[in-house]
């Protein structure tokens, strides 16, 4: 099994893990009691797989000195636990937004913002749609703005042309930063969405769903796409398809979207998560490739690292989203605490 694919299929697992976990507690505690560190990471199901592979490759590194937990509770989940004190890092498929920093400002939570990698959040369908191989941004919003809720319920609708059959969707659930950056792109506001479609945290159930039906469209992170490639097809996007290279030369847009892990100011200094956090940016690069994202350029790793160092605390992004930014015009920006 390739690294991706274990990367993707864990998260199906997090559950009996949660309970295996809660099973041997007494165990990890006695674990815990002899010297091994743990580094508390939540957030991103889409951010997951990179995140994953690091802490992996990070544990054998360190030999069990270190253990890394990864959670999938999605962006706005991990921020919410992130505020609150109870993890180290959270990972994050958007910039953290204002009521998030509010909060972790009354929790005495300052963070450090690192970008890891580049996503181009891919729209599916299933292998026999023959019909749906390009769509507008237009078209996207017709089919997921508010006002379709309950009206736009077949493909006839979408276009002229399109056969009568019925429009069955699948997207990340609300905590999800996927979801957020989704509607704020094509919709123009984030969480504006229509409320009739099959959610969920998870991208895997997504995938799933899209597959088993003829007449399905969904979206998600490009990892889980390359990985499924077999059972879904990617849509061109105002006939542009999603790929390393068009995301590196910025015409896949509005739907490339900056990747990235937050490092809490409560936890910076602890040597365990200091060795994590360098371990992950210099090993960022190949590891983003590996699990289908694009990697940053490696003056980008190494102005993170400083940055890091430096503990340059604060988002370049002020509380708000932004949509299309391209790779250059991200690390051109100045943090704001």
């Amino acid at each position: 099994m390739n690294k991706i694919n274990s990367k993707l299929n864990s998260l199906t697992v997090l559950g009996v893990t949660s309970v295996v976990a809660a099973t041997f507690g007494l165990t990890m505690s006695a674990v815990q009691s002899q010297g091994v560190k743990t580094i508390q990471i939540d957030g991103s199901s889409t951010v997951f797989p990179i995140t994953e592979a690091v802490a992996e490759d990070f544990q054998k590194a360190q030999s069990g000195r270190v253990r890394v937990t990864v959670g999938v509770s999605g962006t706005g989940g991990g921020f919410k636990k992130f505020c609150r004190g109870e993890t180290d890092i959270s990972n994050a498929s958007r910039p953290i937004l204002q009521k998030e920093i509010s909060d972790c400002k009354a929790n005495g939570v300052r963070y450090v913002e690192l970008p890891v990698a580049y996503d181009a959040l891919t729209v599916v369908v299933n292998p026999q749609n023959s019909w749906a191989k390009n769509l507008s941004v237009a078209e996207l919003k017709k089919i997921w703005e508010p006002g379709a809720q309950g009206k736009v319920n077949n493909w006839s609708q979408v276009r002229s042309g399109f056969p009568n059959a019925p429009l069955k969707l699948f997207g990340p659930g609300t905590n999800s930063g996927t979801f957020d950056y989704f509607t704020e792109a094509v919709v123009g506001k984030a969480k504006s969405s229509r409320g009739d479609f099959t959610a969920s945290e998870d991208d895997n159930v997504l995938v799933q769903g899209v597959s088993r039906d003829k007449n399905a469209l969904g979206y998600f992170g490009y990892a889980y796409y390359a990985e499924n490639s077999k059972r879904l097809k990617a849509v061109a996007i105002n006939g542009v398809l999603p790929s390393d290279a068009t995301v590196k030369n910025g015409s896949y847009s509005p739907l490339s979207r900056p990747l990235f892990i937050y490092v809490s100011s409560k936890s910076i200094d602890k040597p365990e998560v200091k060795q994590f956090v360098q371990f992950y940016l210099q090993n960022a690069a190949k590891l983003a490739k590996e699990v289908r994202y694009v990697a940053l350029p490696s003056s980008a790793y190494t102005t993170a690292q400083s940055h890091f160092n430096k503990k340059r605390f604060g988002s370049v992004f002020g509380g708000q989203e932004a949509v299309g930014l391209k790779i250059d015009e991200l690390l051109r920006r100045d943090a704001k605490d």
